[in-house]
């Protein structure tokens, strides 16, 4: 069994601060603009001073998390798989001696069948490149192509898929020589430095590689991902994500927004609050909502506590879910404590370290009646199994067993209406459609700007290929189980969706939400695409288990 360590960092007393230190959180403070006059005001969010590795504001002997991860924050050497060249040009096809290709399986006993099937192969790579060609020719002779590509679930010009999904079916059938072919082309082709598809193909090709090797599921195989990371790389990257990007940033947002809402709701306002915090968002998200709990009427709760399930490398159940793992030496607590006691925020936090979220219990979580619970899950829930038995639908129990004054649900929207995702090259596919729409939007969201920043962002997602067989549930699975549990949709307020209307005009155009009045969802989309649903449930009036 994995150890737990609880960690609690209570504010120290008052006490005079420094002028400097003040000027560092003045400036700062200015990165963080009111939720109530002008939400999320990306143009500052740059300037995240208070997550400067420099600053050491709180003594070190009450912050530090004694954290358990183990790992070298230096990158390792991955595999090398393919050594990926250029987009080639459309007009010429390499030779096959400058690209050798895999090699299939010898039969020595007939040599002429083995000729057979070499010539076949050949054949078949000059189509697939032929095909391609043709591809990427239609596309680049239409205008708007751009905009266009991937909206209303129109799939032409995404080149990349018409060879990773043929590629993962011939995998399931066994067909090896259509399987080296099409490794032969996506080699041809892949490049992490390319547009949205050659990137596809890139990580793609890696993930069928692992899969054909029957590697462990490892992120080192996918490619440079936040837990093989250096700390302050990883940080910096995070915040010009969420600067350029909505992936996060509009969950958070909707998130914080939900929980003033229930707090605004409650009748003792000297109640505690006690946040839940089951999520990716590695700190961001609070800074933001500590400075509106300190402006709300009355001032913030007399105490907020913050309990993080924080998922480690050295958890196998959760190492390879997107986003979760941060690297050895992340440091948010510290910065997270110092901001709140500039605004006046009594913060405490409890930071549990690999411990699976099925064993999670209110005494683990150390639940007190005299606190608002507030549950906060965001893109780790679709990690447990939904096979065996329904684990997923066990948690949401578990939730409700804990009488949460209301839990936020972020999951991922894809859709799939299935039955037999669990055969490989099904599941492949949904996973691919996924990783599009992640690099699709970030080729927006970098303005087509090379960068490591991009590149370790985009590999931490690229992680949905190797793992992730269950993500391809809907939202409305996910409200059933809600409601089946015994929790009810709560509607947002005009204050949410304003912020959050508010929030997604900082970016891409082709980035909208969608509100819905059942369950209360609100839905982001790319193109026309579902990407991720935010909800607010509270228990169900006269539920009984």
């Amino acid at each position: 069994m994995s150890a737990t360590k609880n960690m609690i960092m209570e504010e120290p007393e008052p006490n005079p601060t420094p002028d400097h230190i003040l000027d560092w959180i003045e400036d700062s403070v200015s990165c963080f603009p009111s939720f109530l006059n002008d939400p999320y005001n990306s143009d500052d969010i740059n300037g995240y001073q208070w997550w400067d590795e420099s600053q050491d504001l709180i003594d070190s002997s009450v912050t530090s998390l004694n954290t358990t991860a183990t790992a070298t924050s230096t990158t390792p050497t991955y595999p090398t798989i393919f050594n990926h060249p250029s987009p080639p040009d459309s007009s010429k096809k390499r030779k096959a001696s400058d690209h050798p290709l895999p090699k299939p399986s010898q039969n020595h006993h007939n040599p002429r069948k083995n000729q057979s099937r070499r010539t076949r192969h050949a054949d078949d790579g000059d189509a697939a490149v032929e095909e391609v060609v043709a591809v990427k020719k239609s596309v680049g002779n239409k205008k708007g192509t751009n905009k266009a590509t991937g909206s209303n679930g129109n799939k032409e010009g995404r080149w990349a898929e018409q060879l990773l999904n043929p590629c993962a079916a011939a995998i399931s059938m066994g067909n090896m020589s259509r399987v080296h072919h099409l490794r032969y082309v996506l080699h041809e082709l892949a490049n992490d430095t390319g547009d949205a598809n050659h990137r596809l193909a890139f990580h793609g090709l890696r993930a069928l590689a692992q899969h054909l090797s029957n590697a462990s599921t490892s992120s080192s195989s996918v490619g440079q991902t936040f837990a093989y990371t250096d700390a302050r790389f990883f940080q910096r990257s995070l915040l010009k994500f969420y600067e350029v990007s909505p992936w996060f940033a509009f969950p958070n947002n909707i998130a914080n927004s939900s929980i003033l809402q229930i707090l605004a709701e409650e009748p003792d306002r000297s109640q505690n609050l006690h946040i839940l915090d089951i999520g990716v968002s590695h700190g961001v998200q609070w800074p933001t909502l500590l400075e509106a709990l300190s402006r709300r009427p009355g001032g913030p709760p007399p105490l907020v506590r913050m309990t993080v399930i924080a998922a480690t490398v050295e958890n196998d159940q959760n190492k390879e879910t997107p986003f979760s793992v941060g690297p050895p030496g992340e440091n948010l607590s510290s910065r997270l404590l110092s901001f709140a006691k500039f605004m006046n925020v009594n913060l405490q936090i409890n930071r549990l370290d690999n411990h699976p979220l099925k064993s999670l219990s209110a005494q683990v979580i150390n639940i007190a009646r005299d606190q608002t619970l507030i549950v906060c899950a965001q893109f780790r829930l679709h990690h447990l199994n939904h096979k065996s038995p329904d684990e997923r639908t066990e948690f949401l129990r578990l939730l409700r067993s804990m009488e949460p004054k209301g839990v936020i649900l972020s999951e991922n929207n894809m859709e799939c209406s299935c039955k037999n995702c669990g055969d490989f090259a099904t599941g492949f596919s949904r996973r691919v459609d996924y990783l599009w729409r992640f690099l699709d939007s970030t080729s927006s969201a970098f303005k087509g700007l090379e960068g490591d920043d991009r590149r370790l962002m985009e590999g931490e997602a690229a992680k949905a290929l190797t793992n992730w067989g269950e993500m391809n549930e809907r939202k409305e699975k996910w409200c059933e189980r809600m409601r089946g549990v015994g929790f009810v949709g709560e509607i947002l307020g005009e204050d949410a969706i304003d912020g959050a209307r508010a929030l997604l005009r900082k970016y891409d155009s082709n980035w909208e939400m969608r509100p819905e009045e059942k369950d209360g969802c609100v839905g982001l989309w790319w193109k026309g695409q579902p990407v991720s649903f935010c909800s607010l449930w509270k228990i169900k009036d006269g539920y009984e288990n």
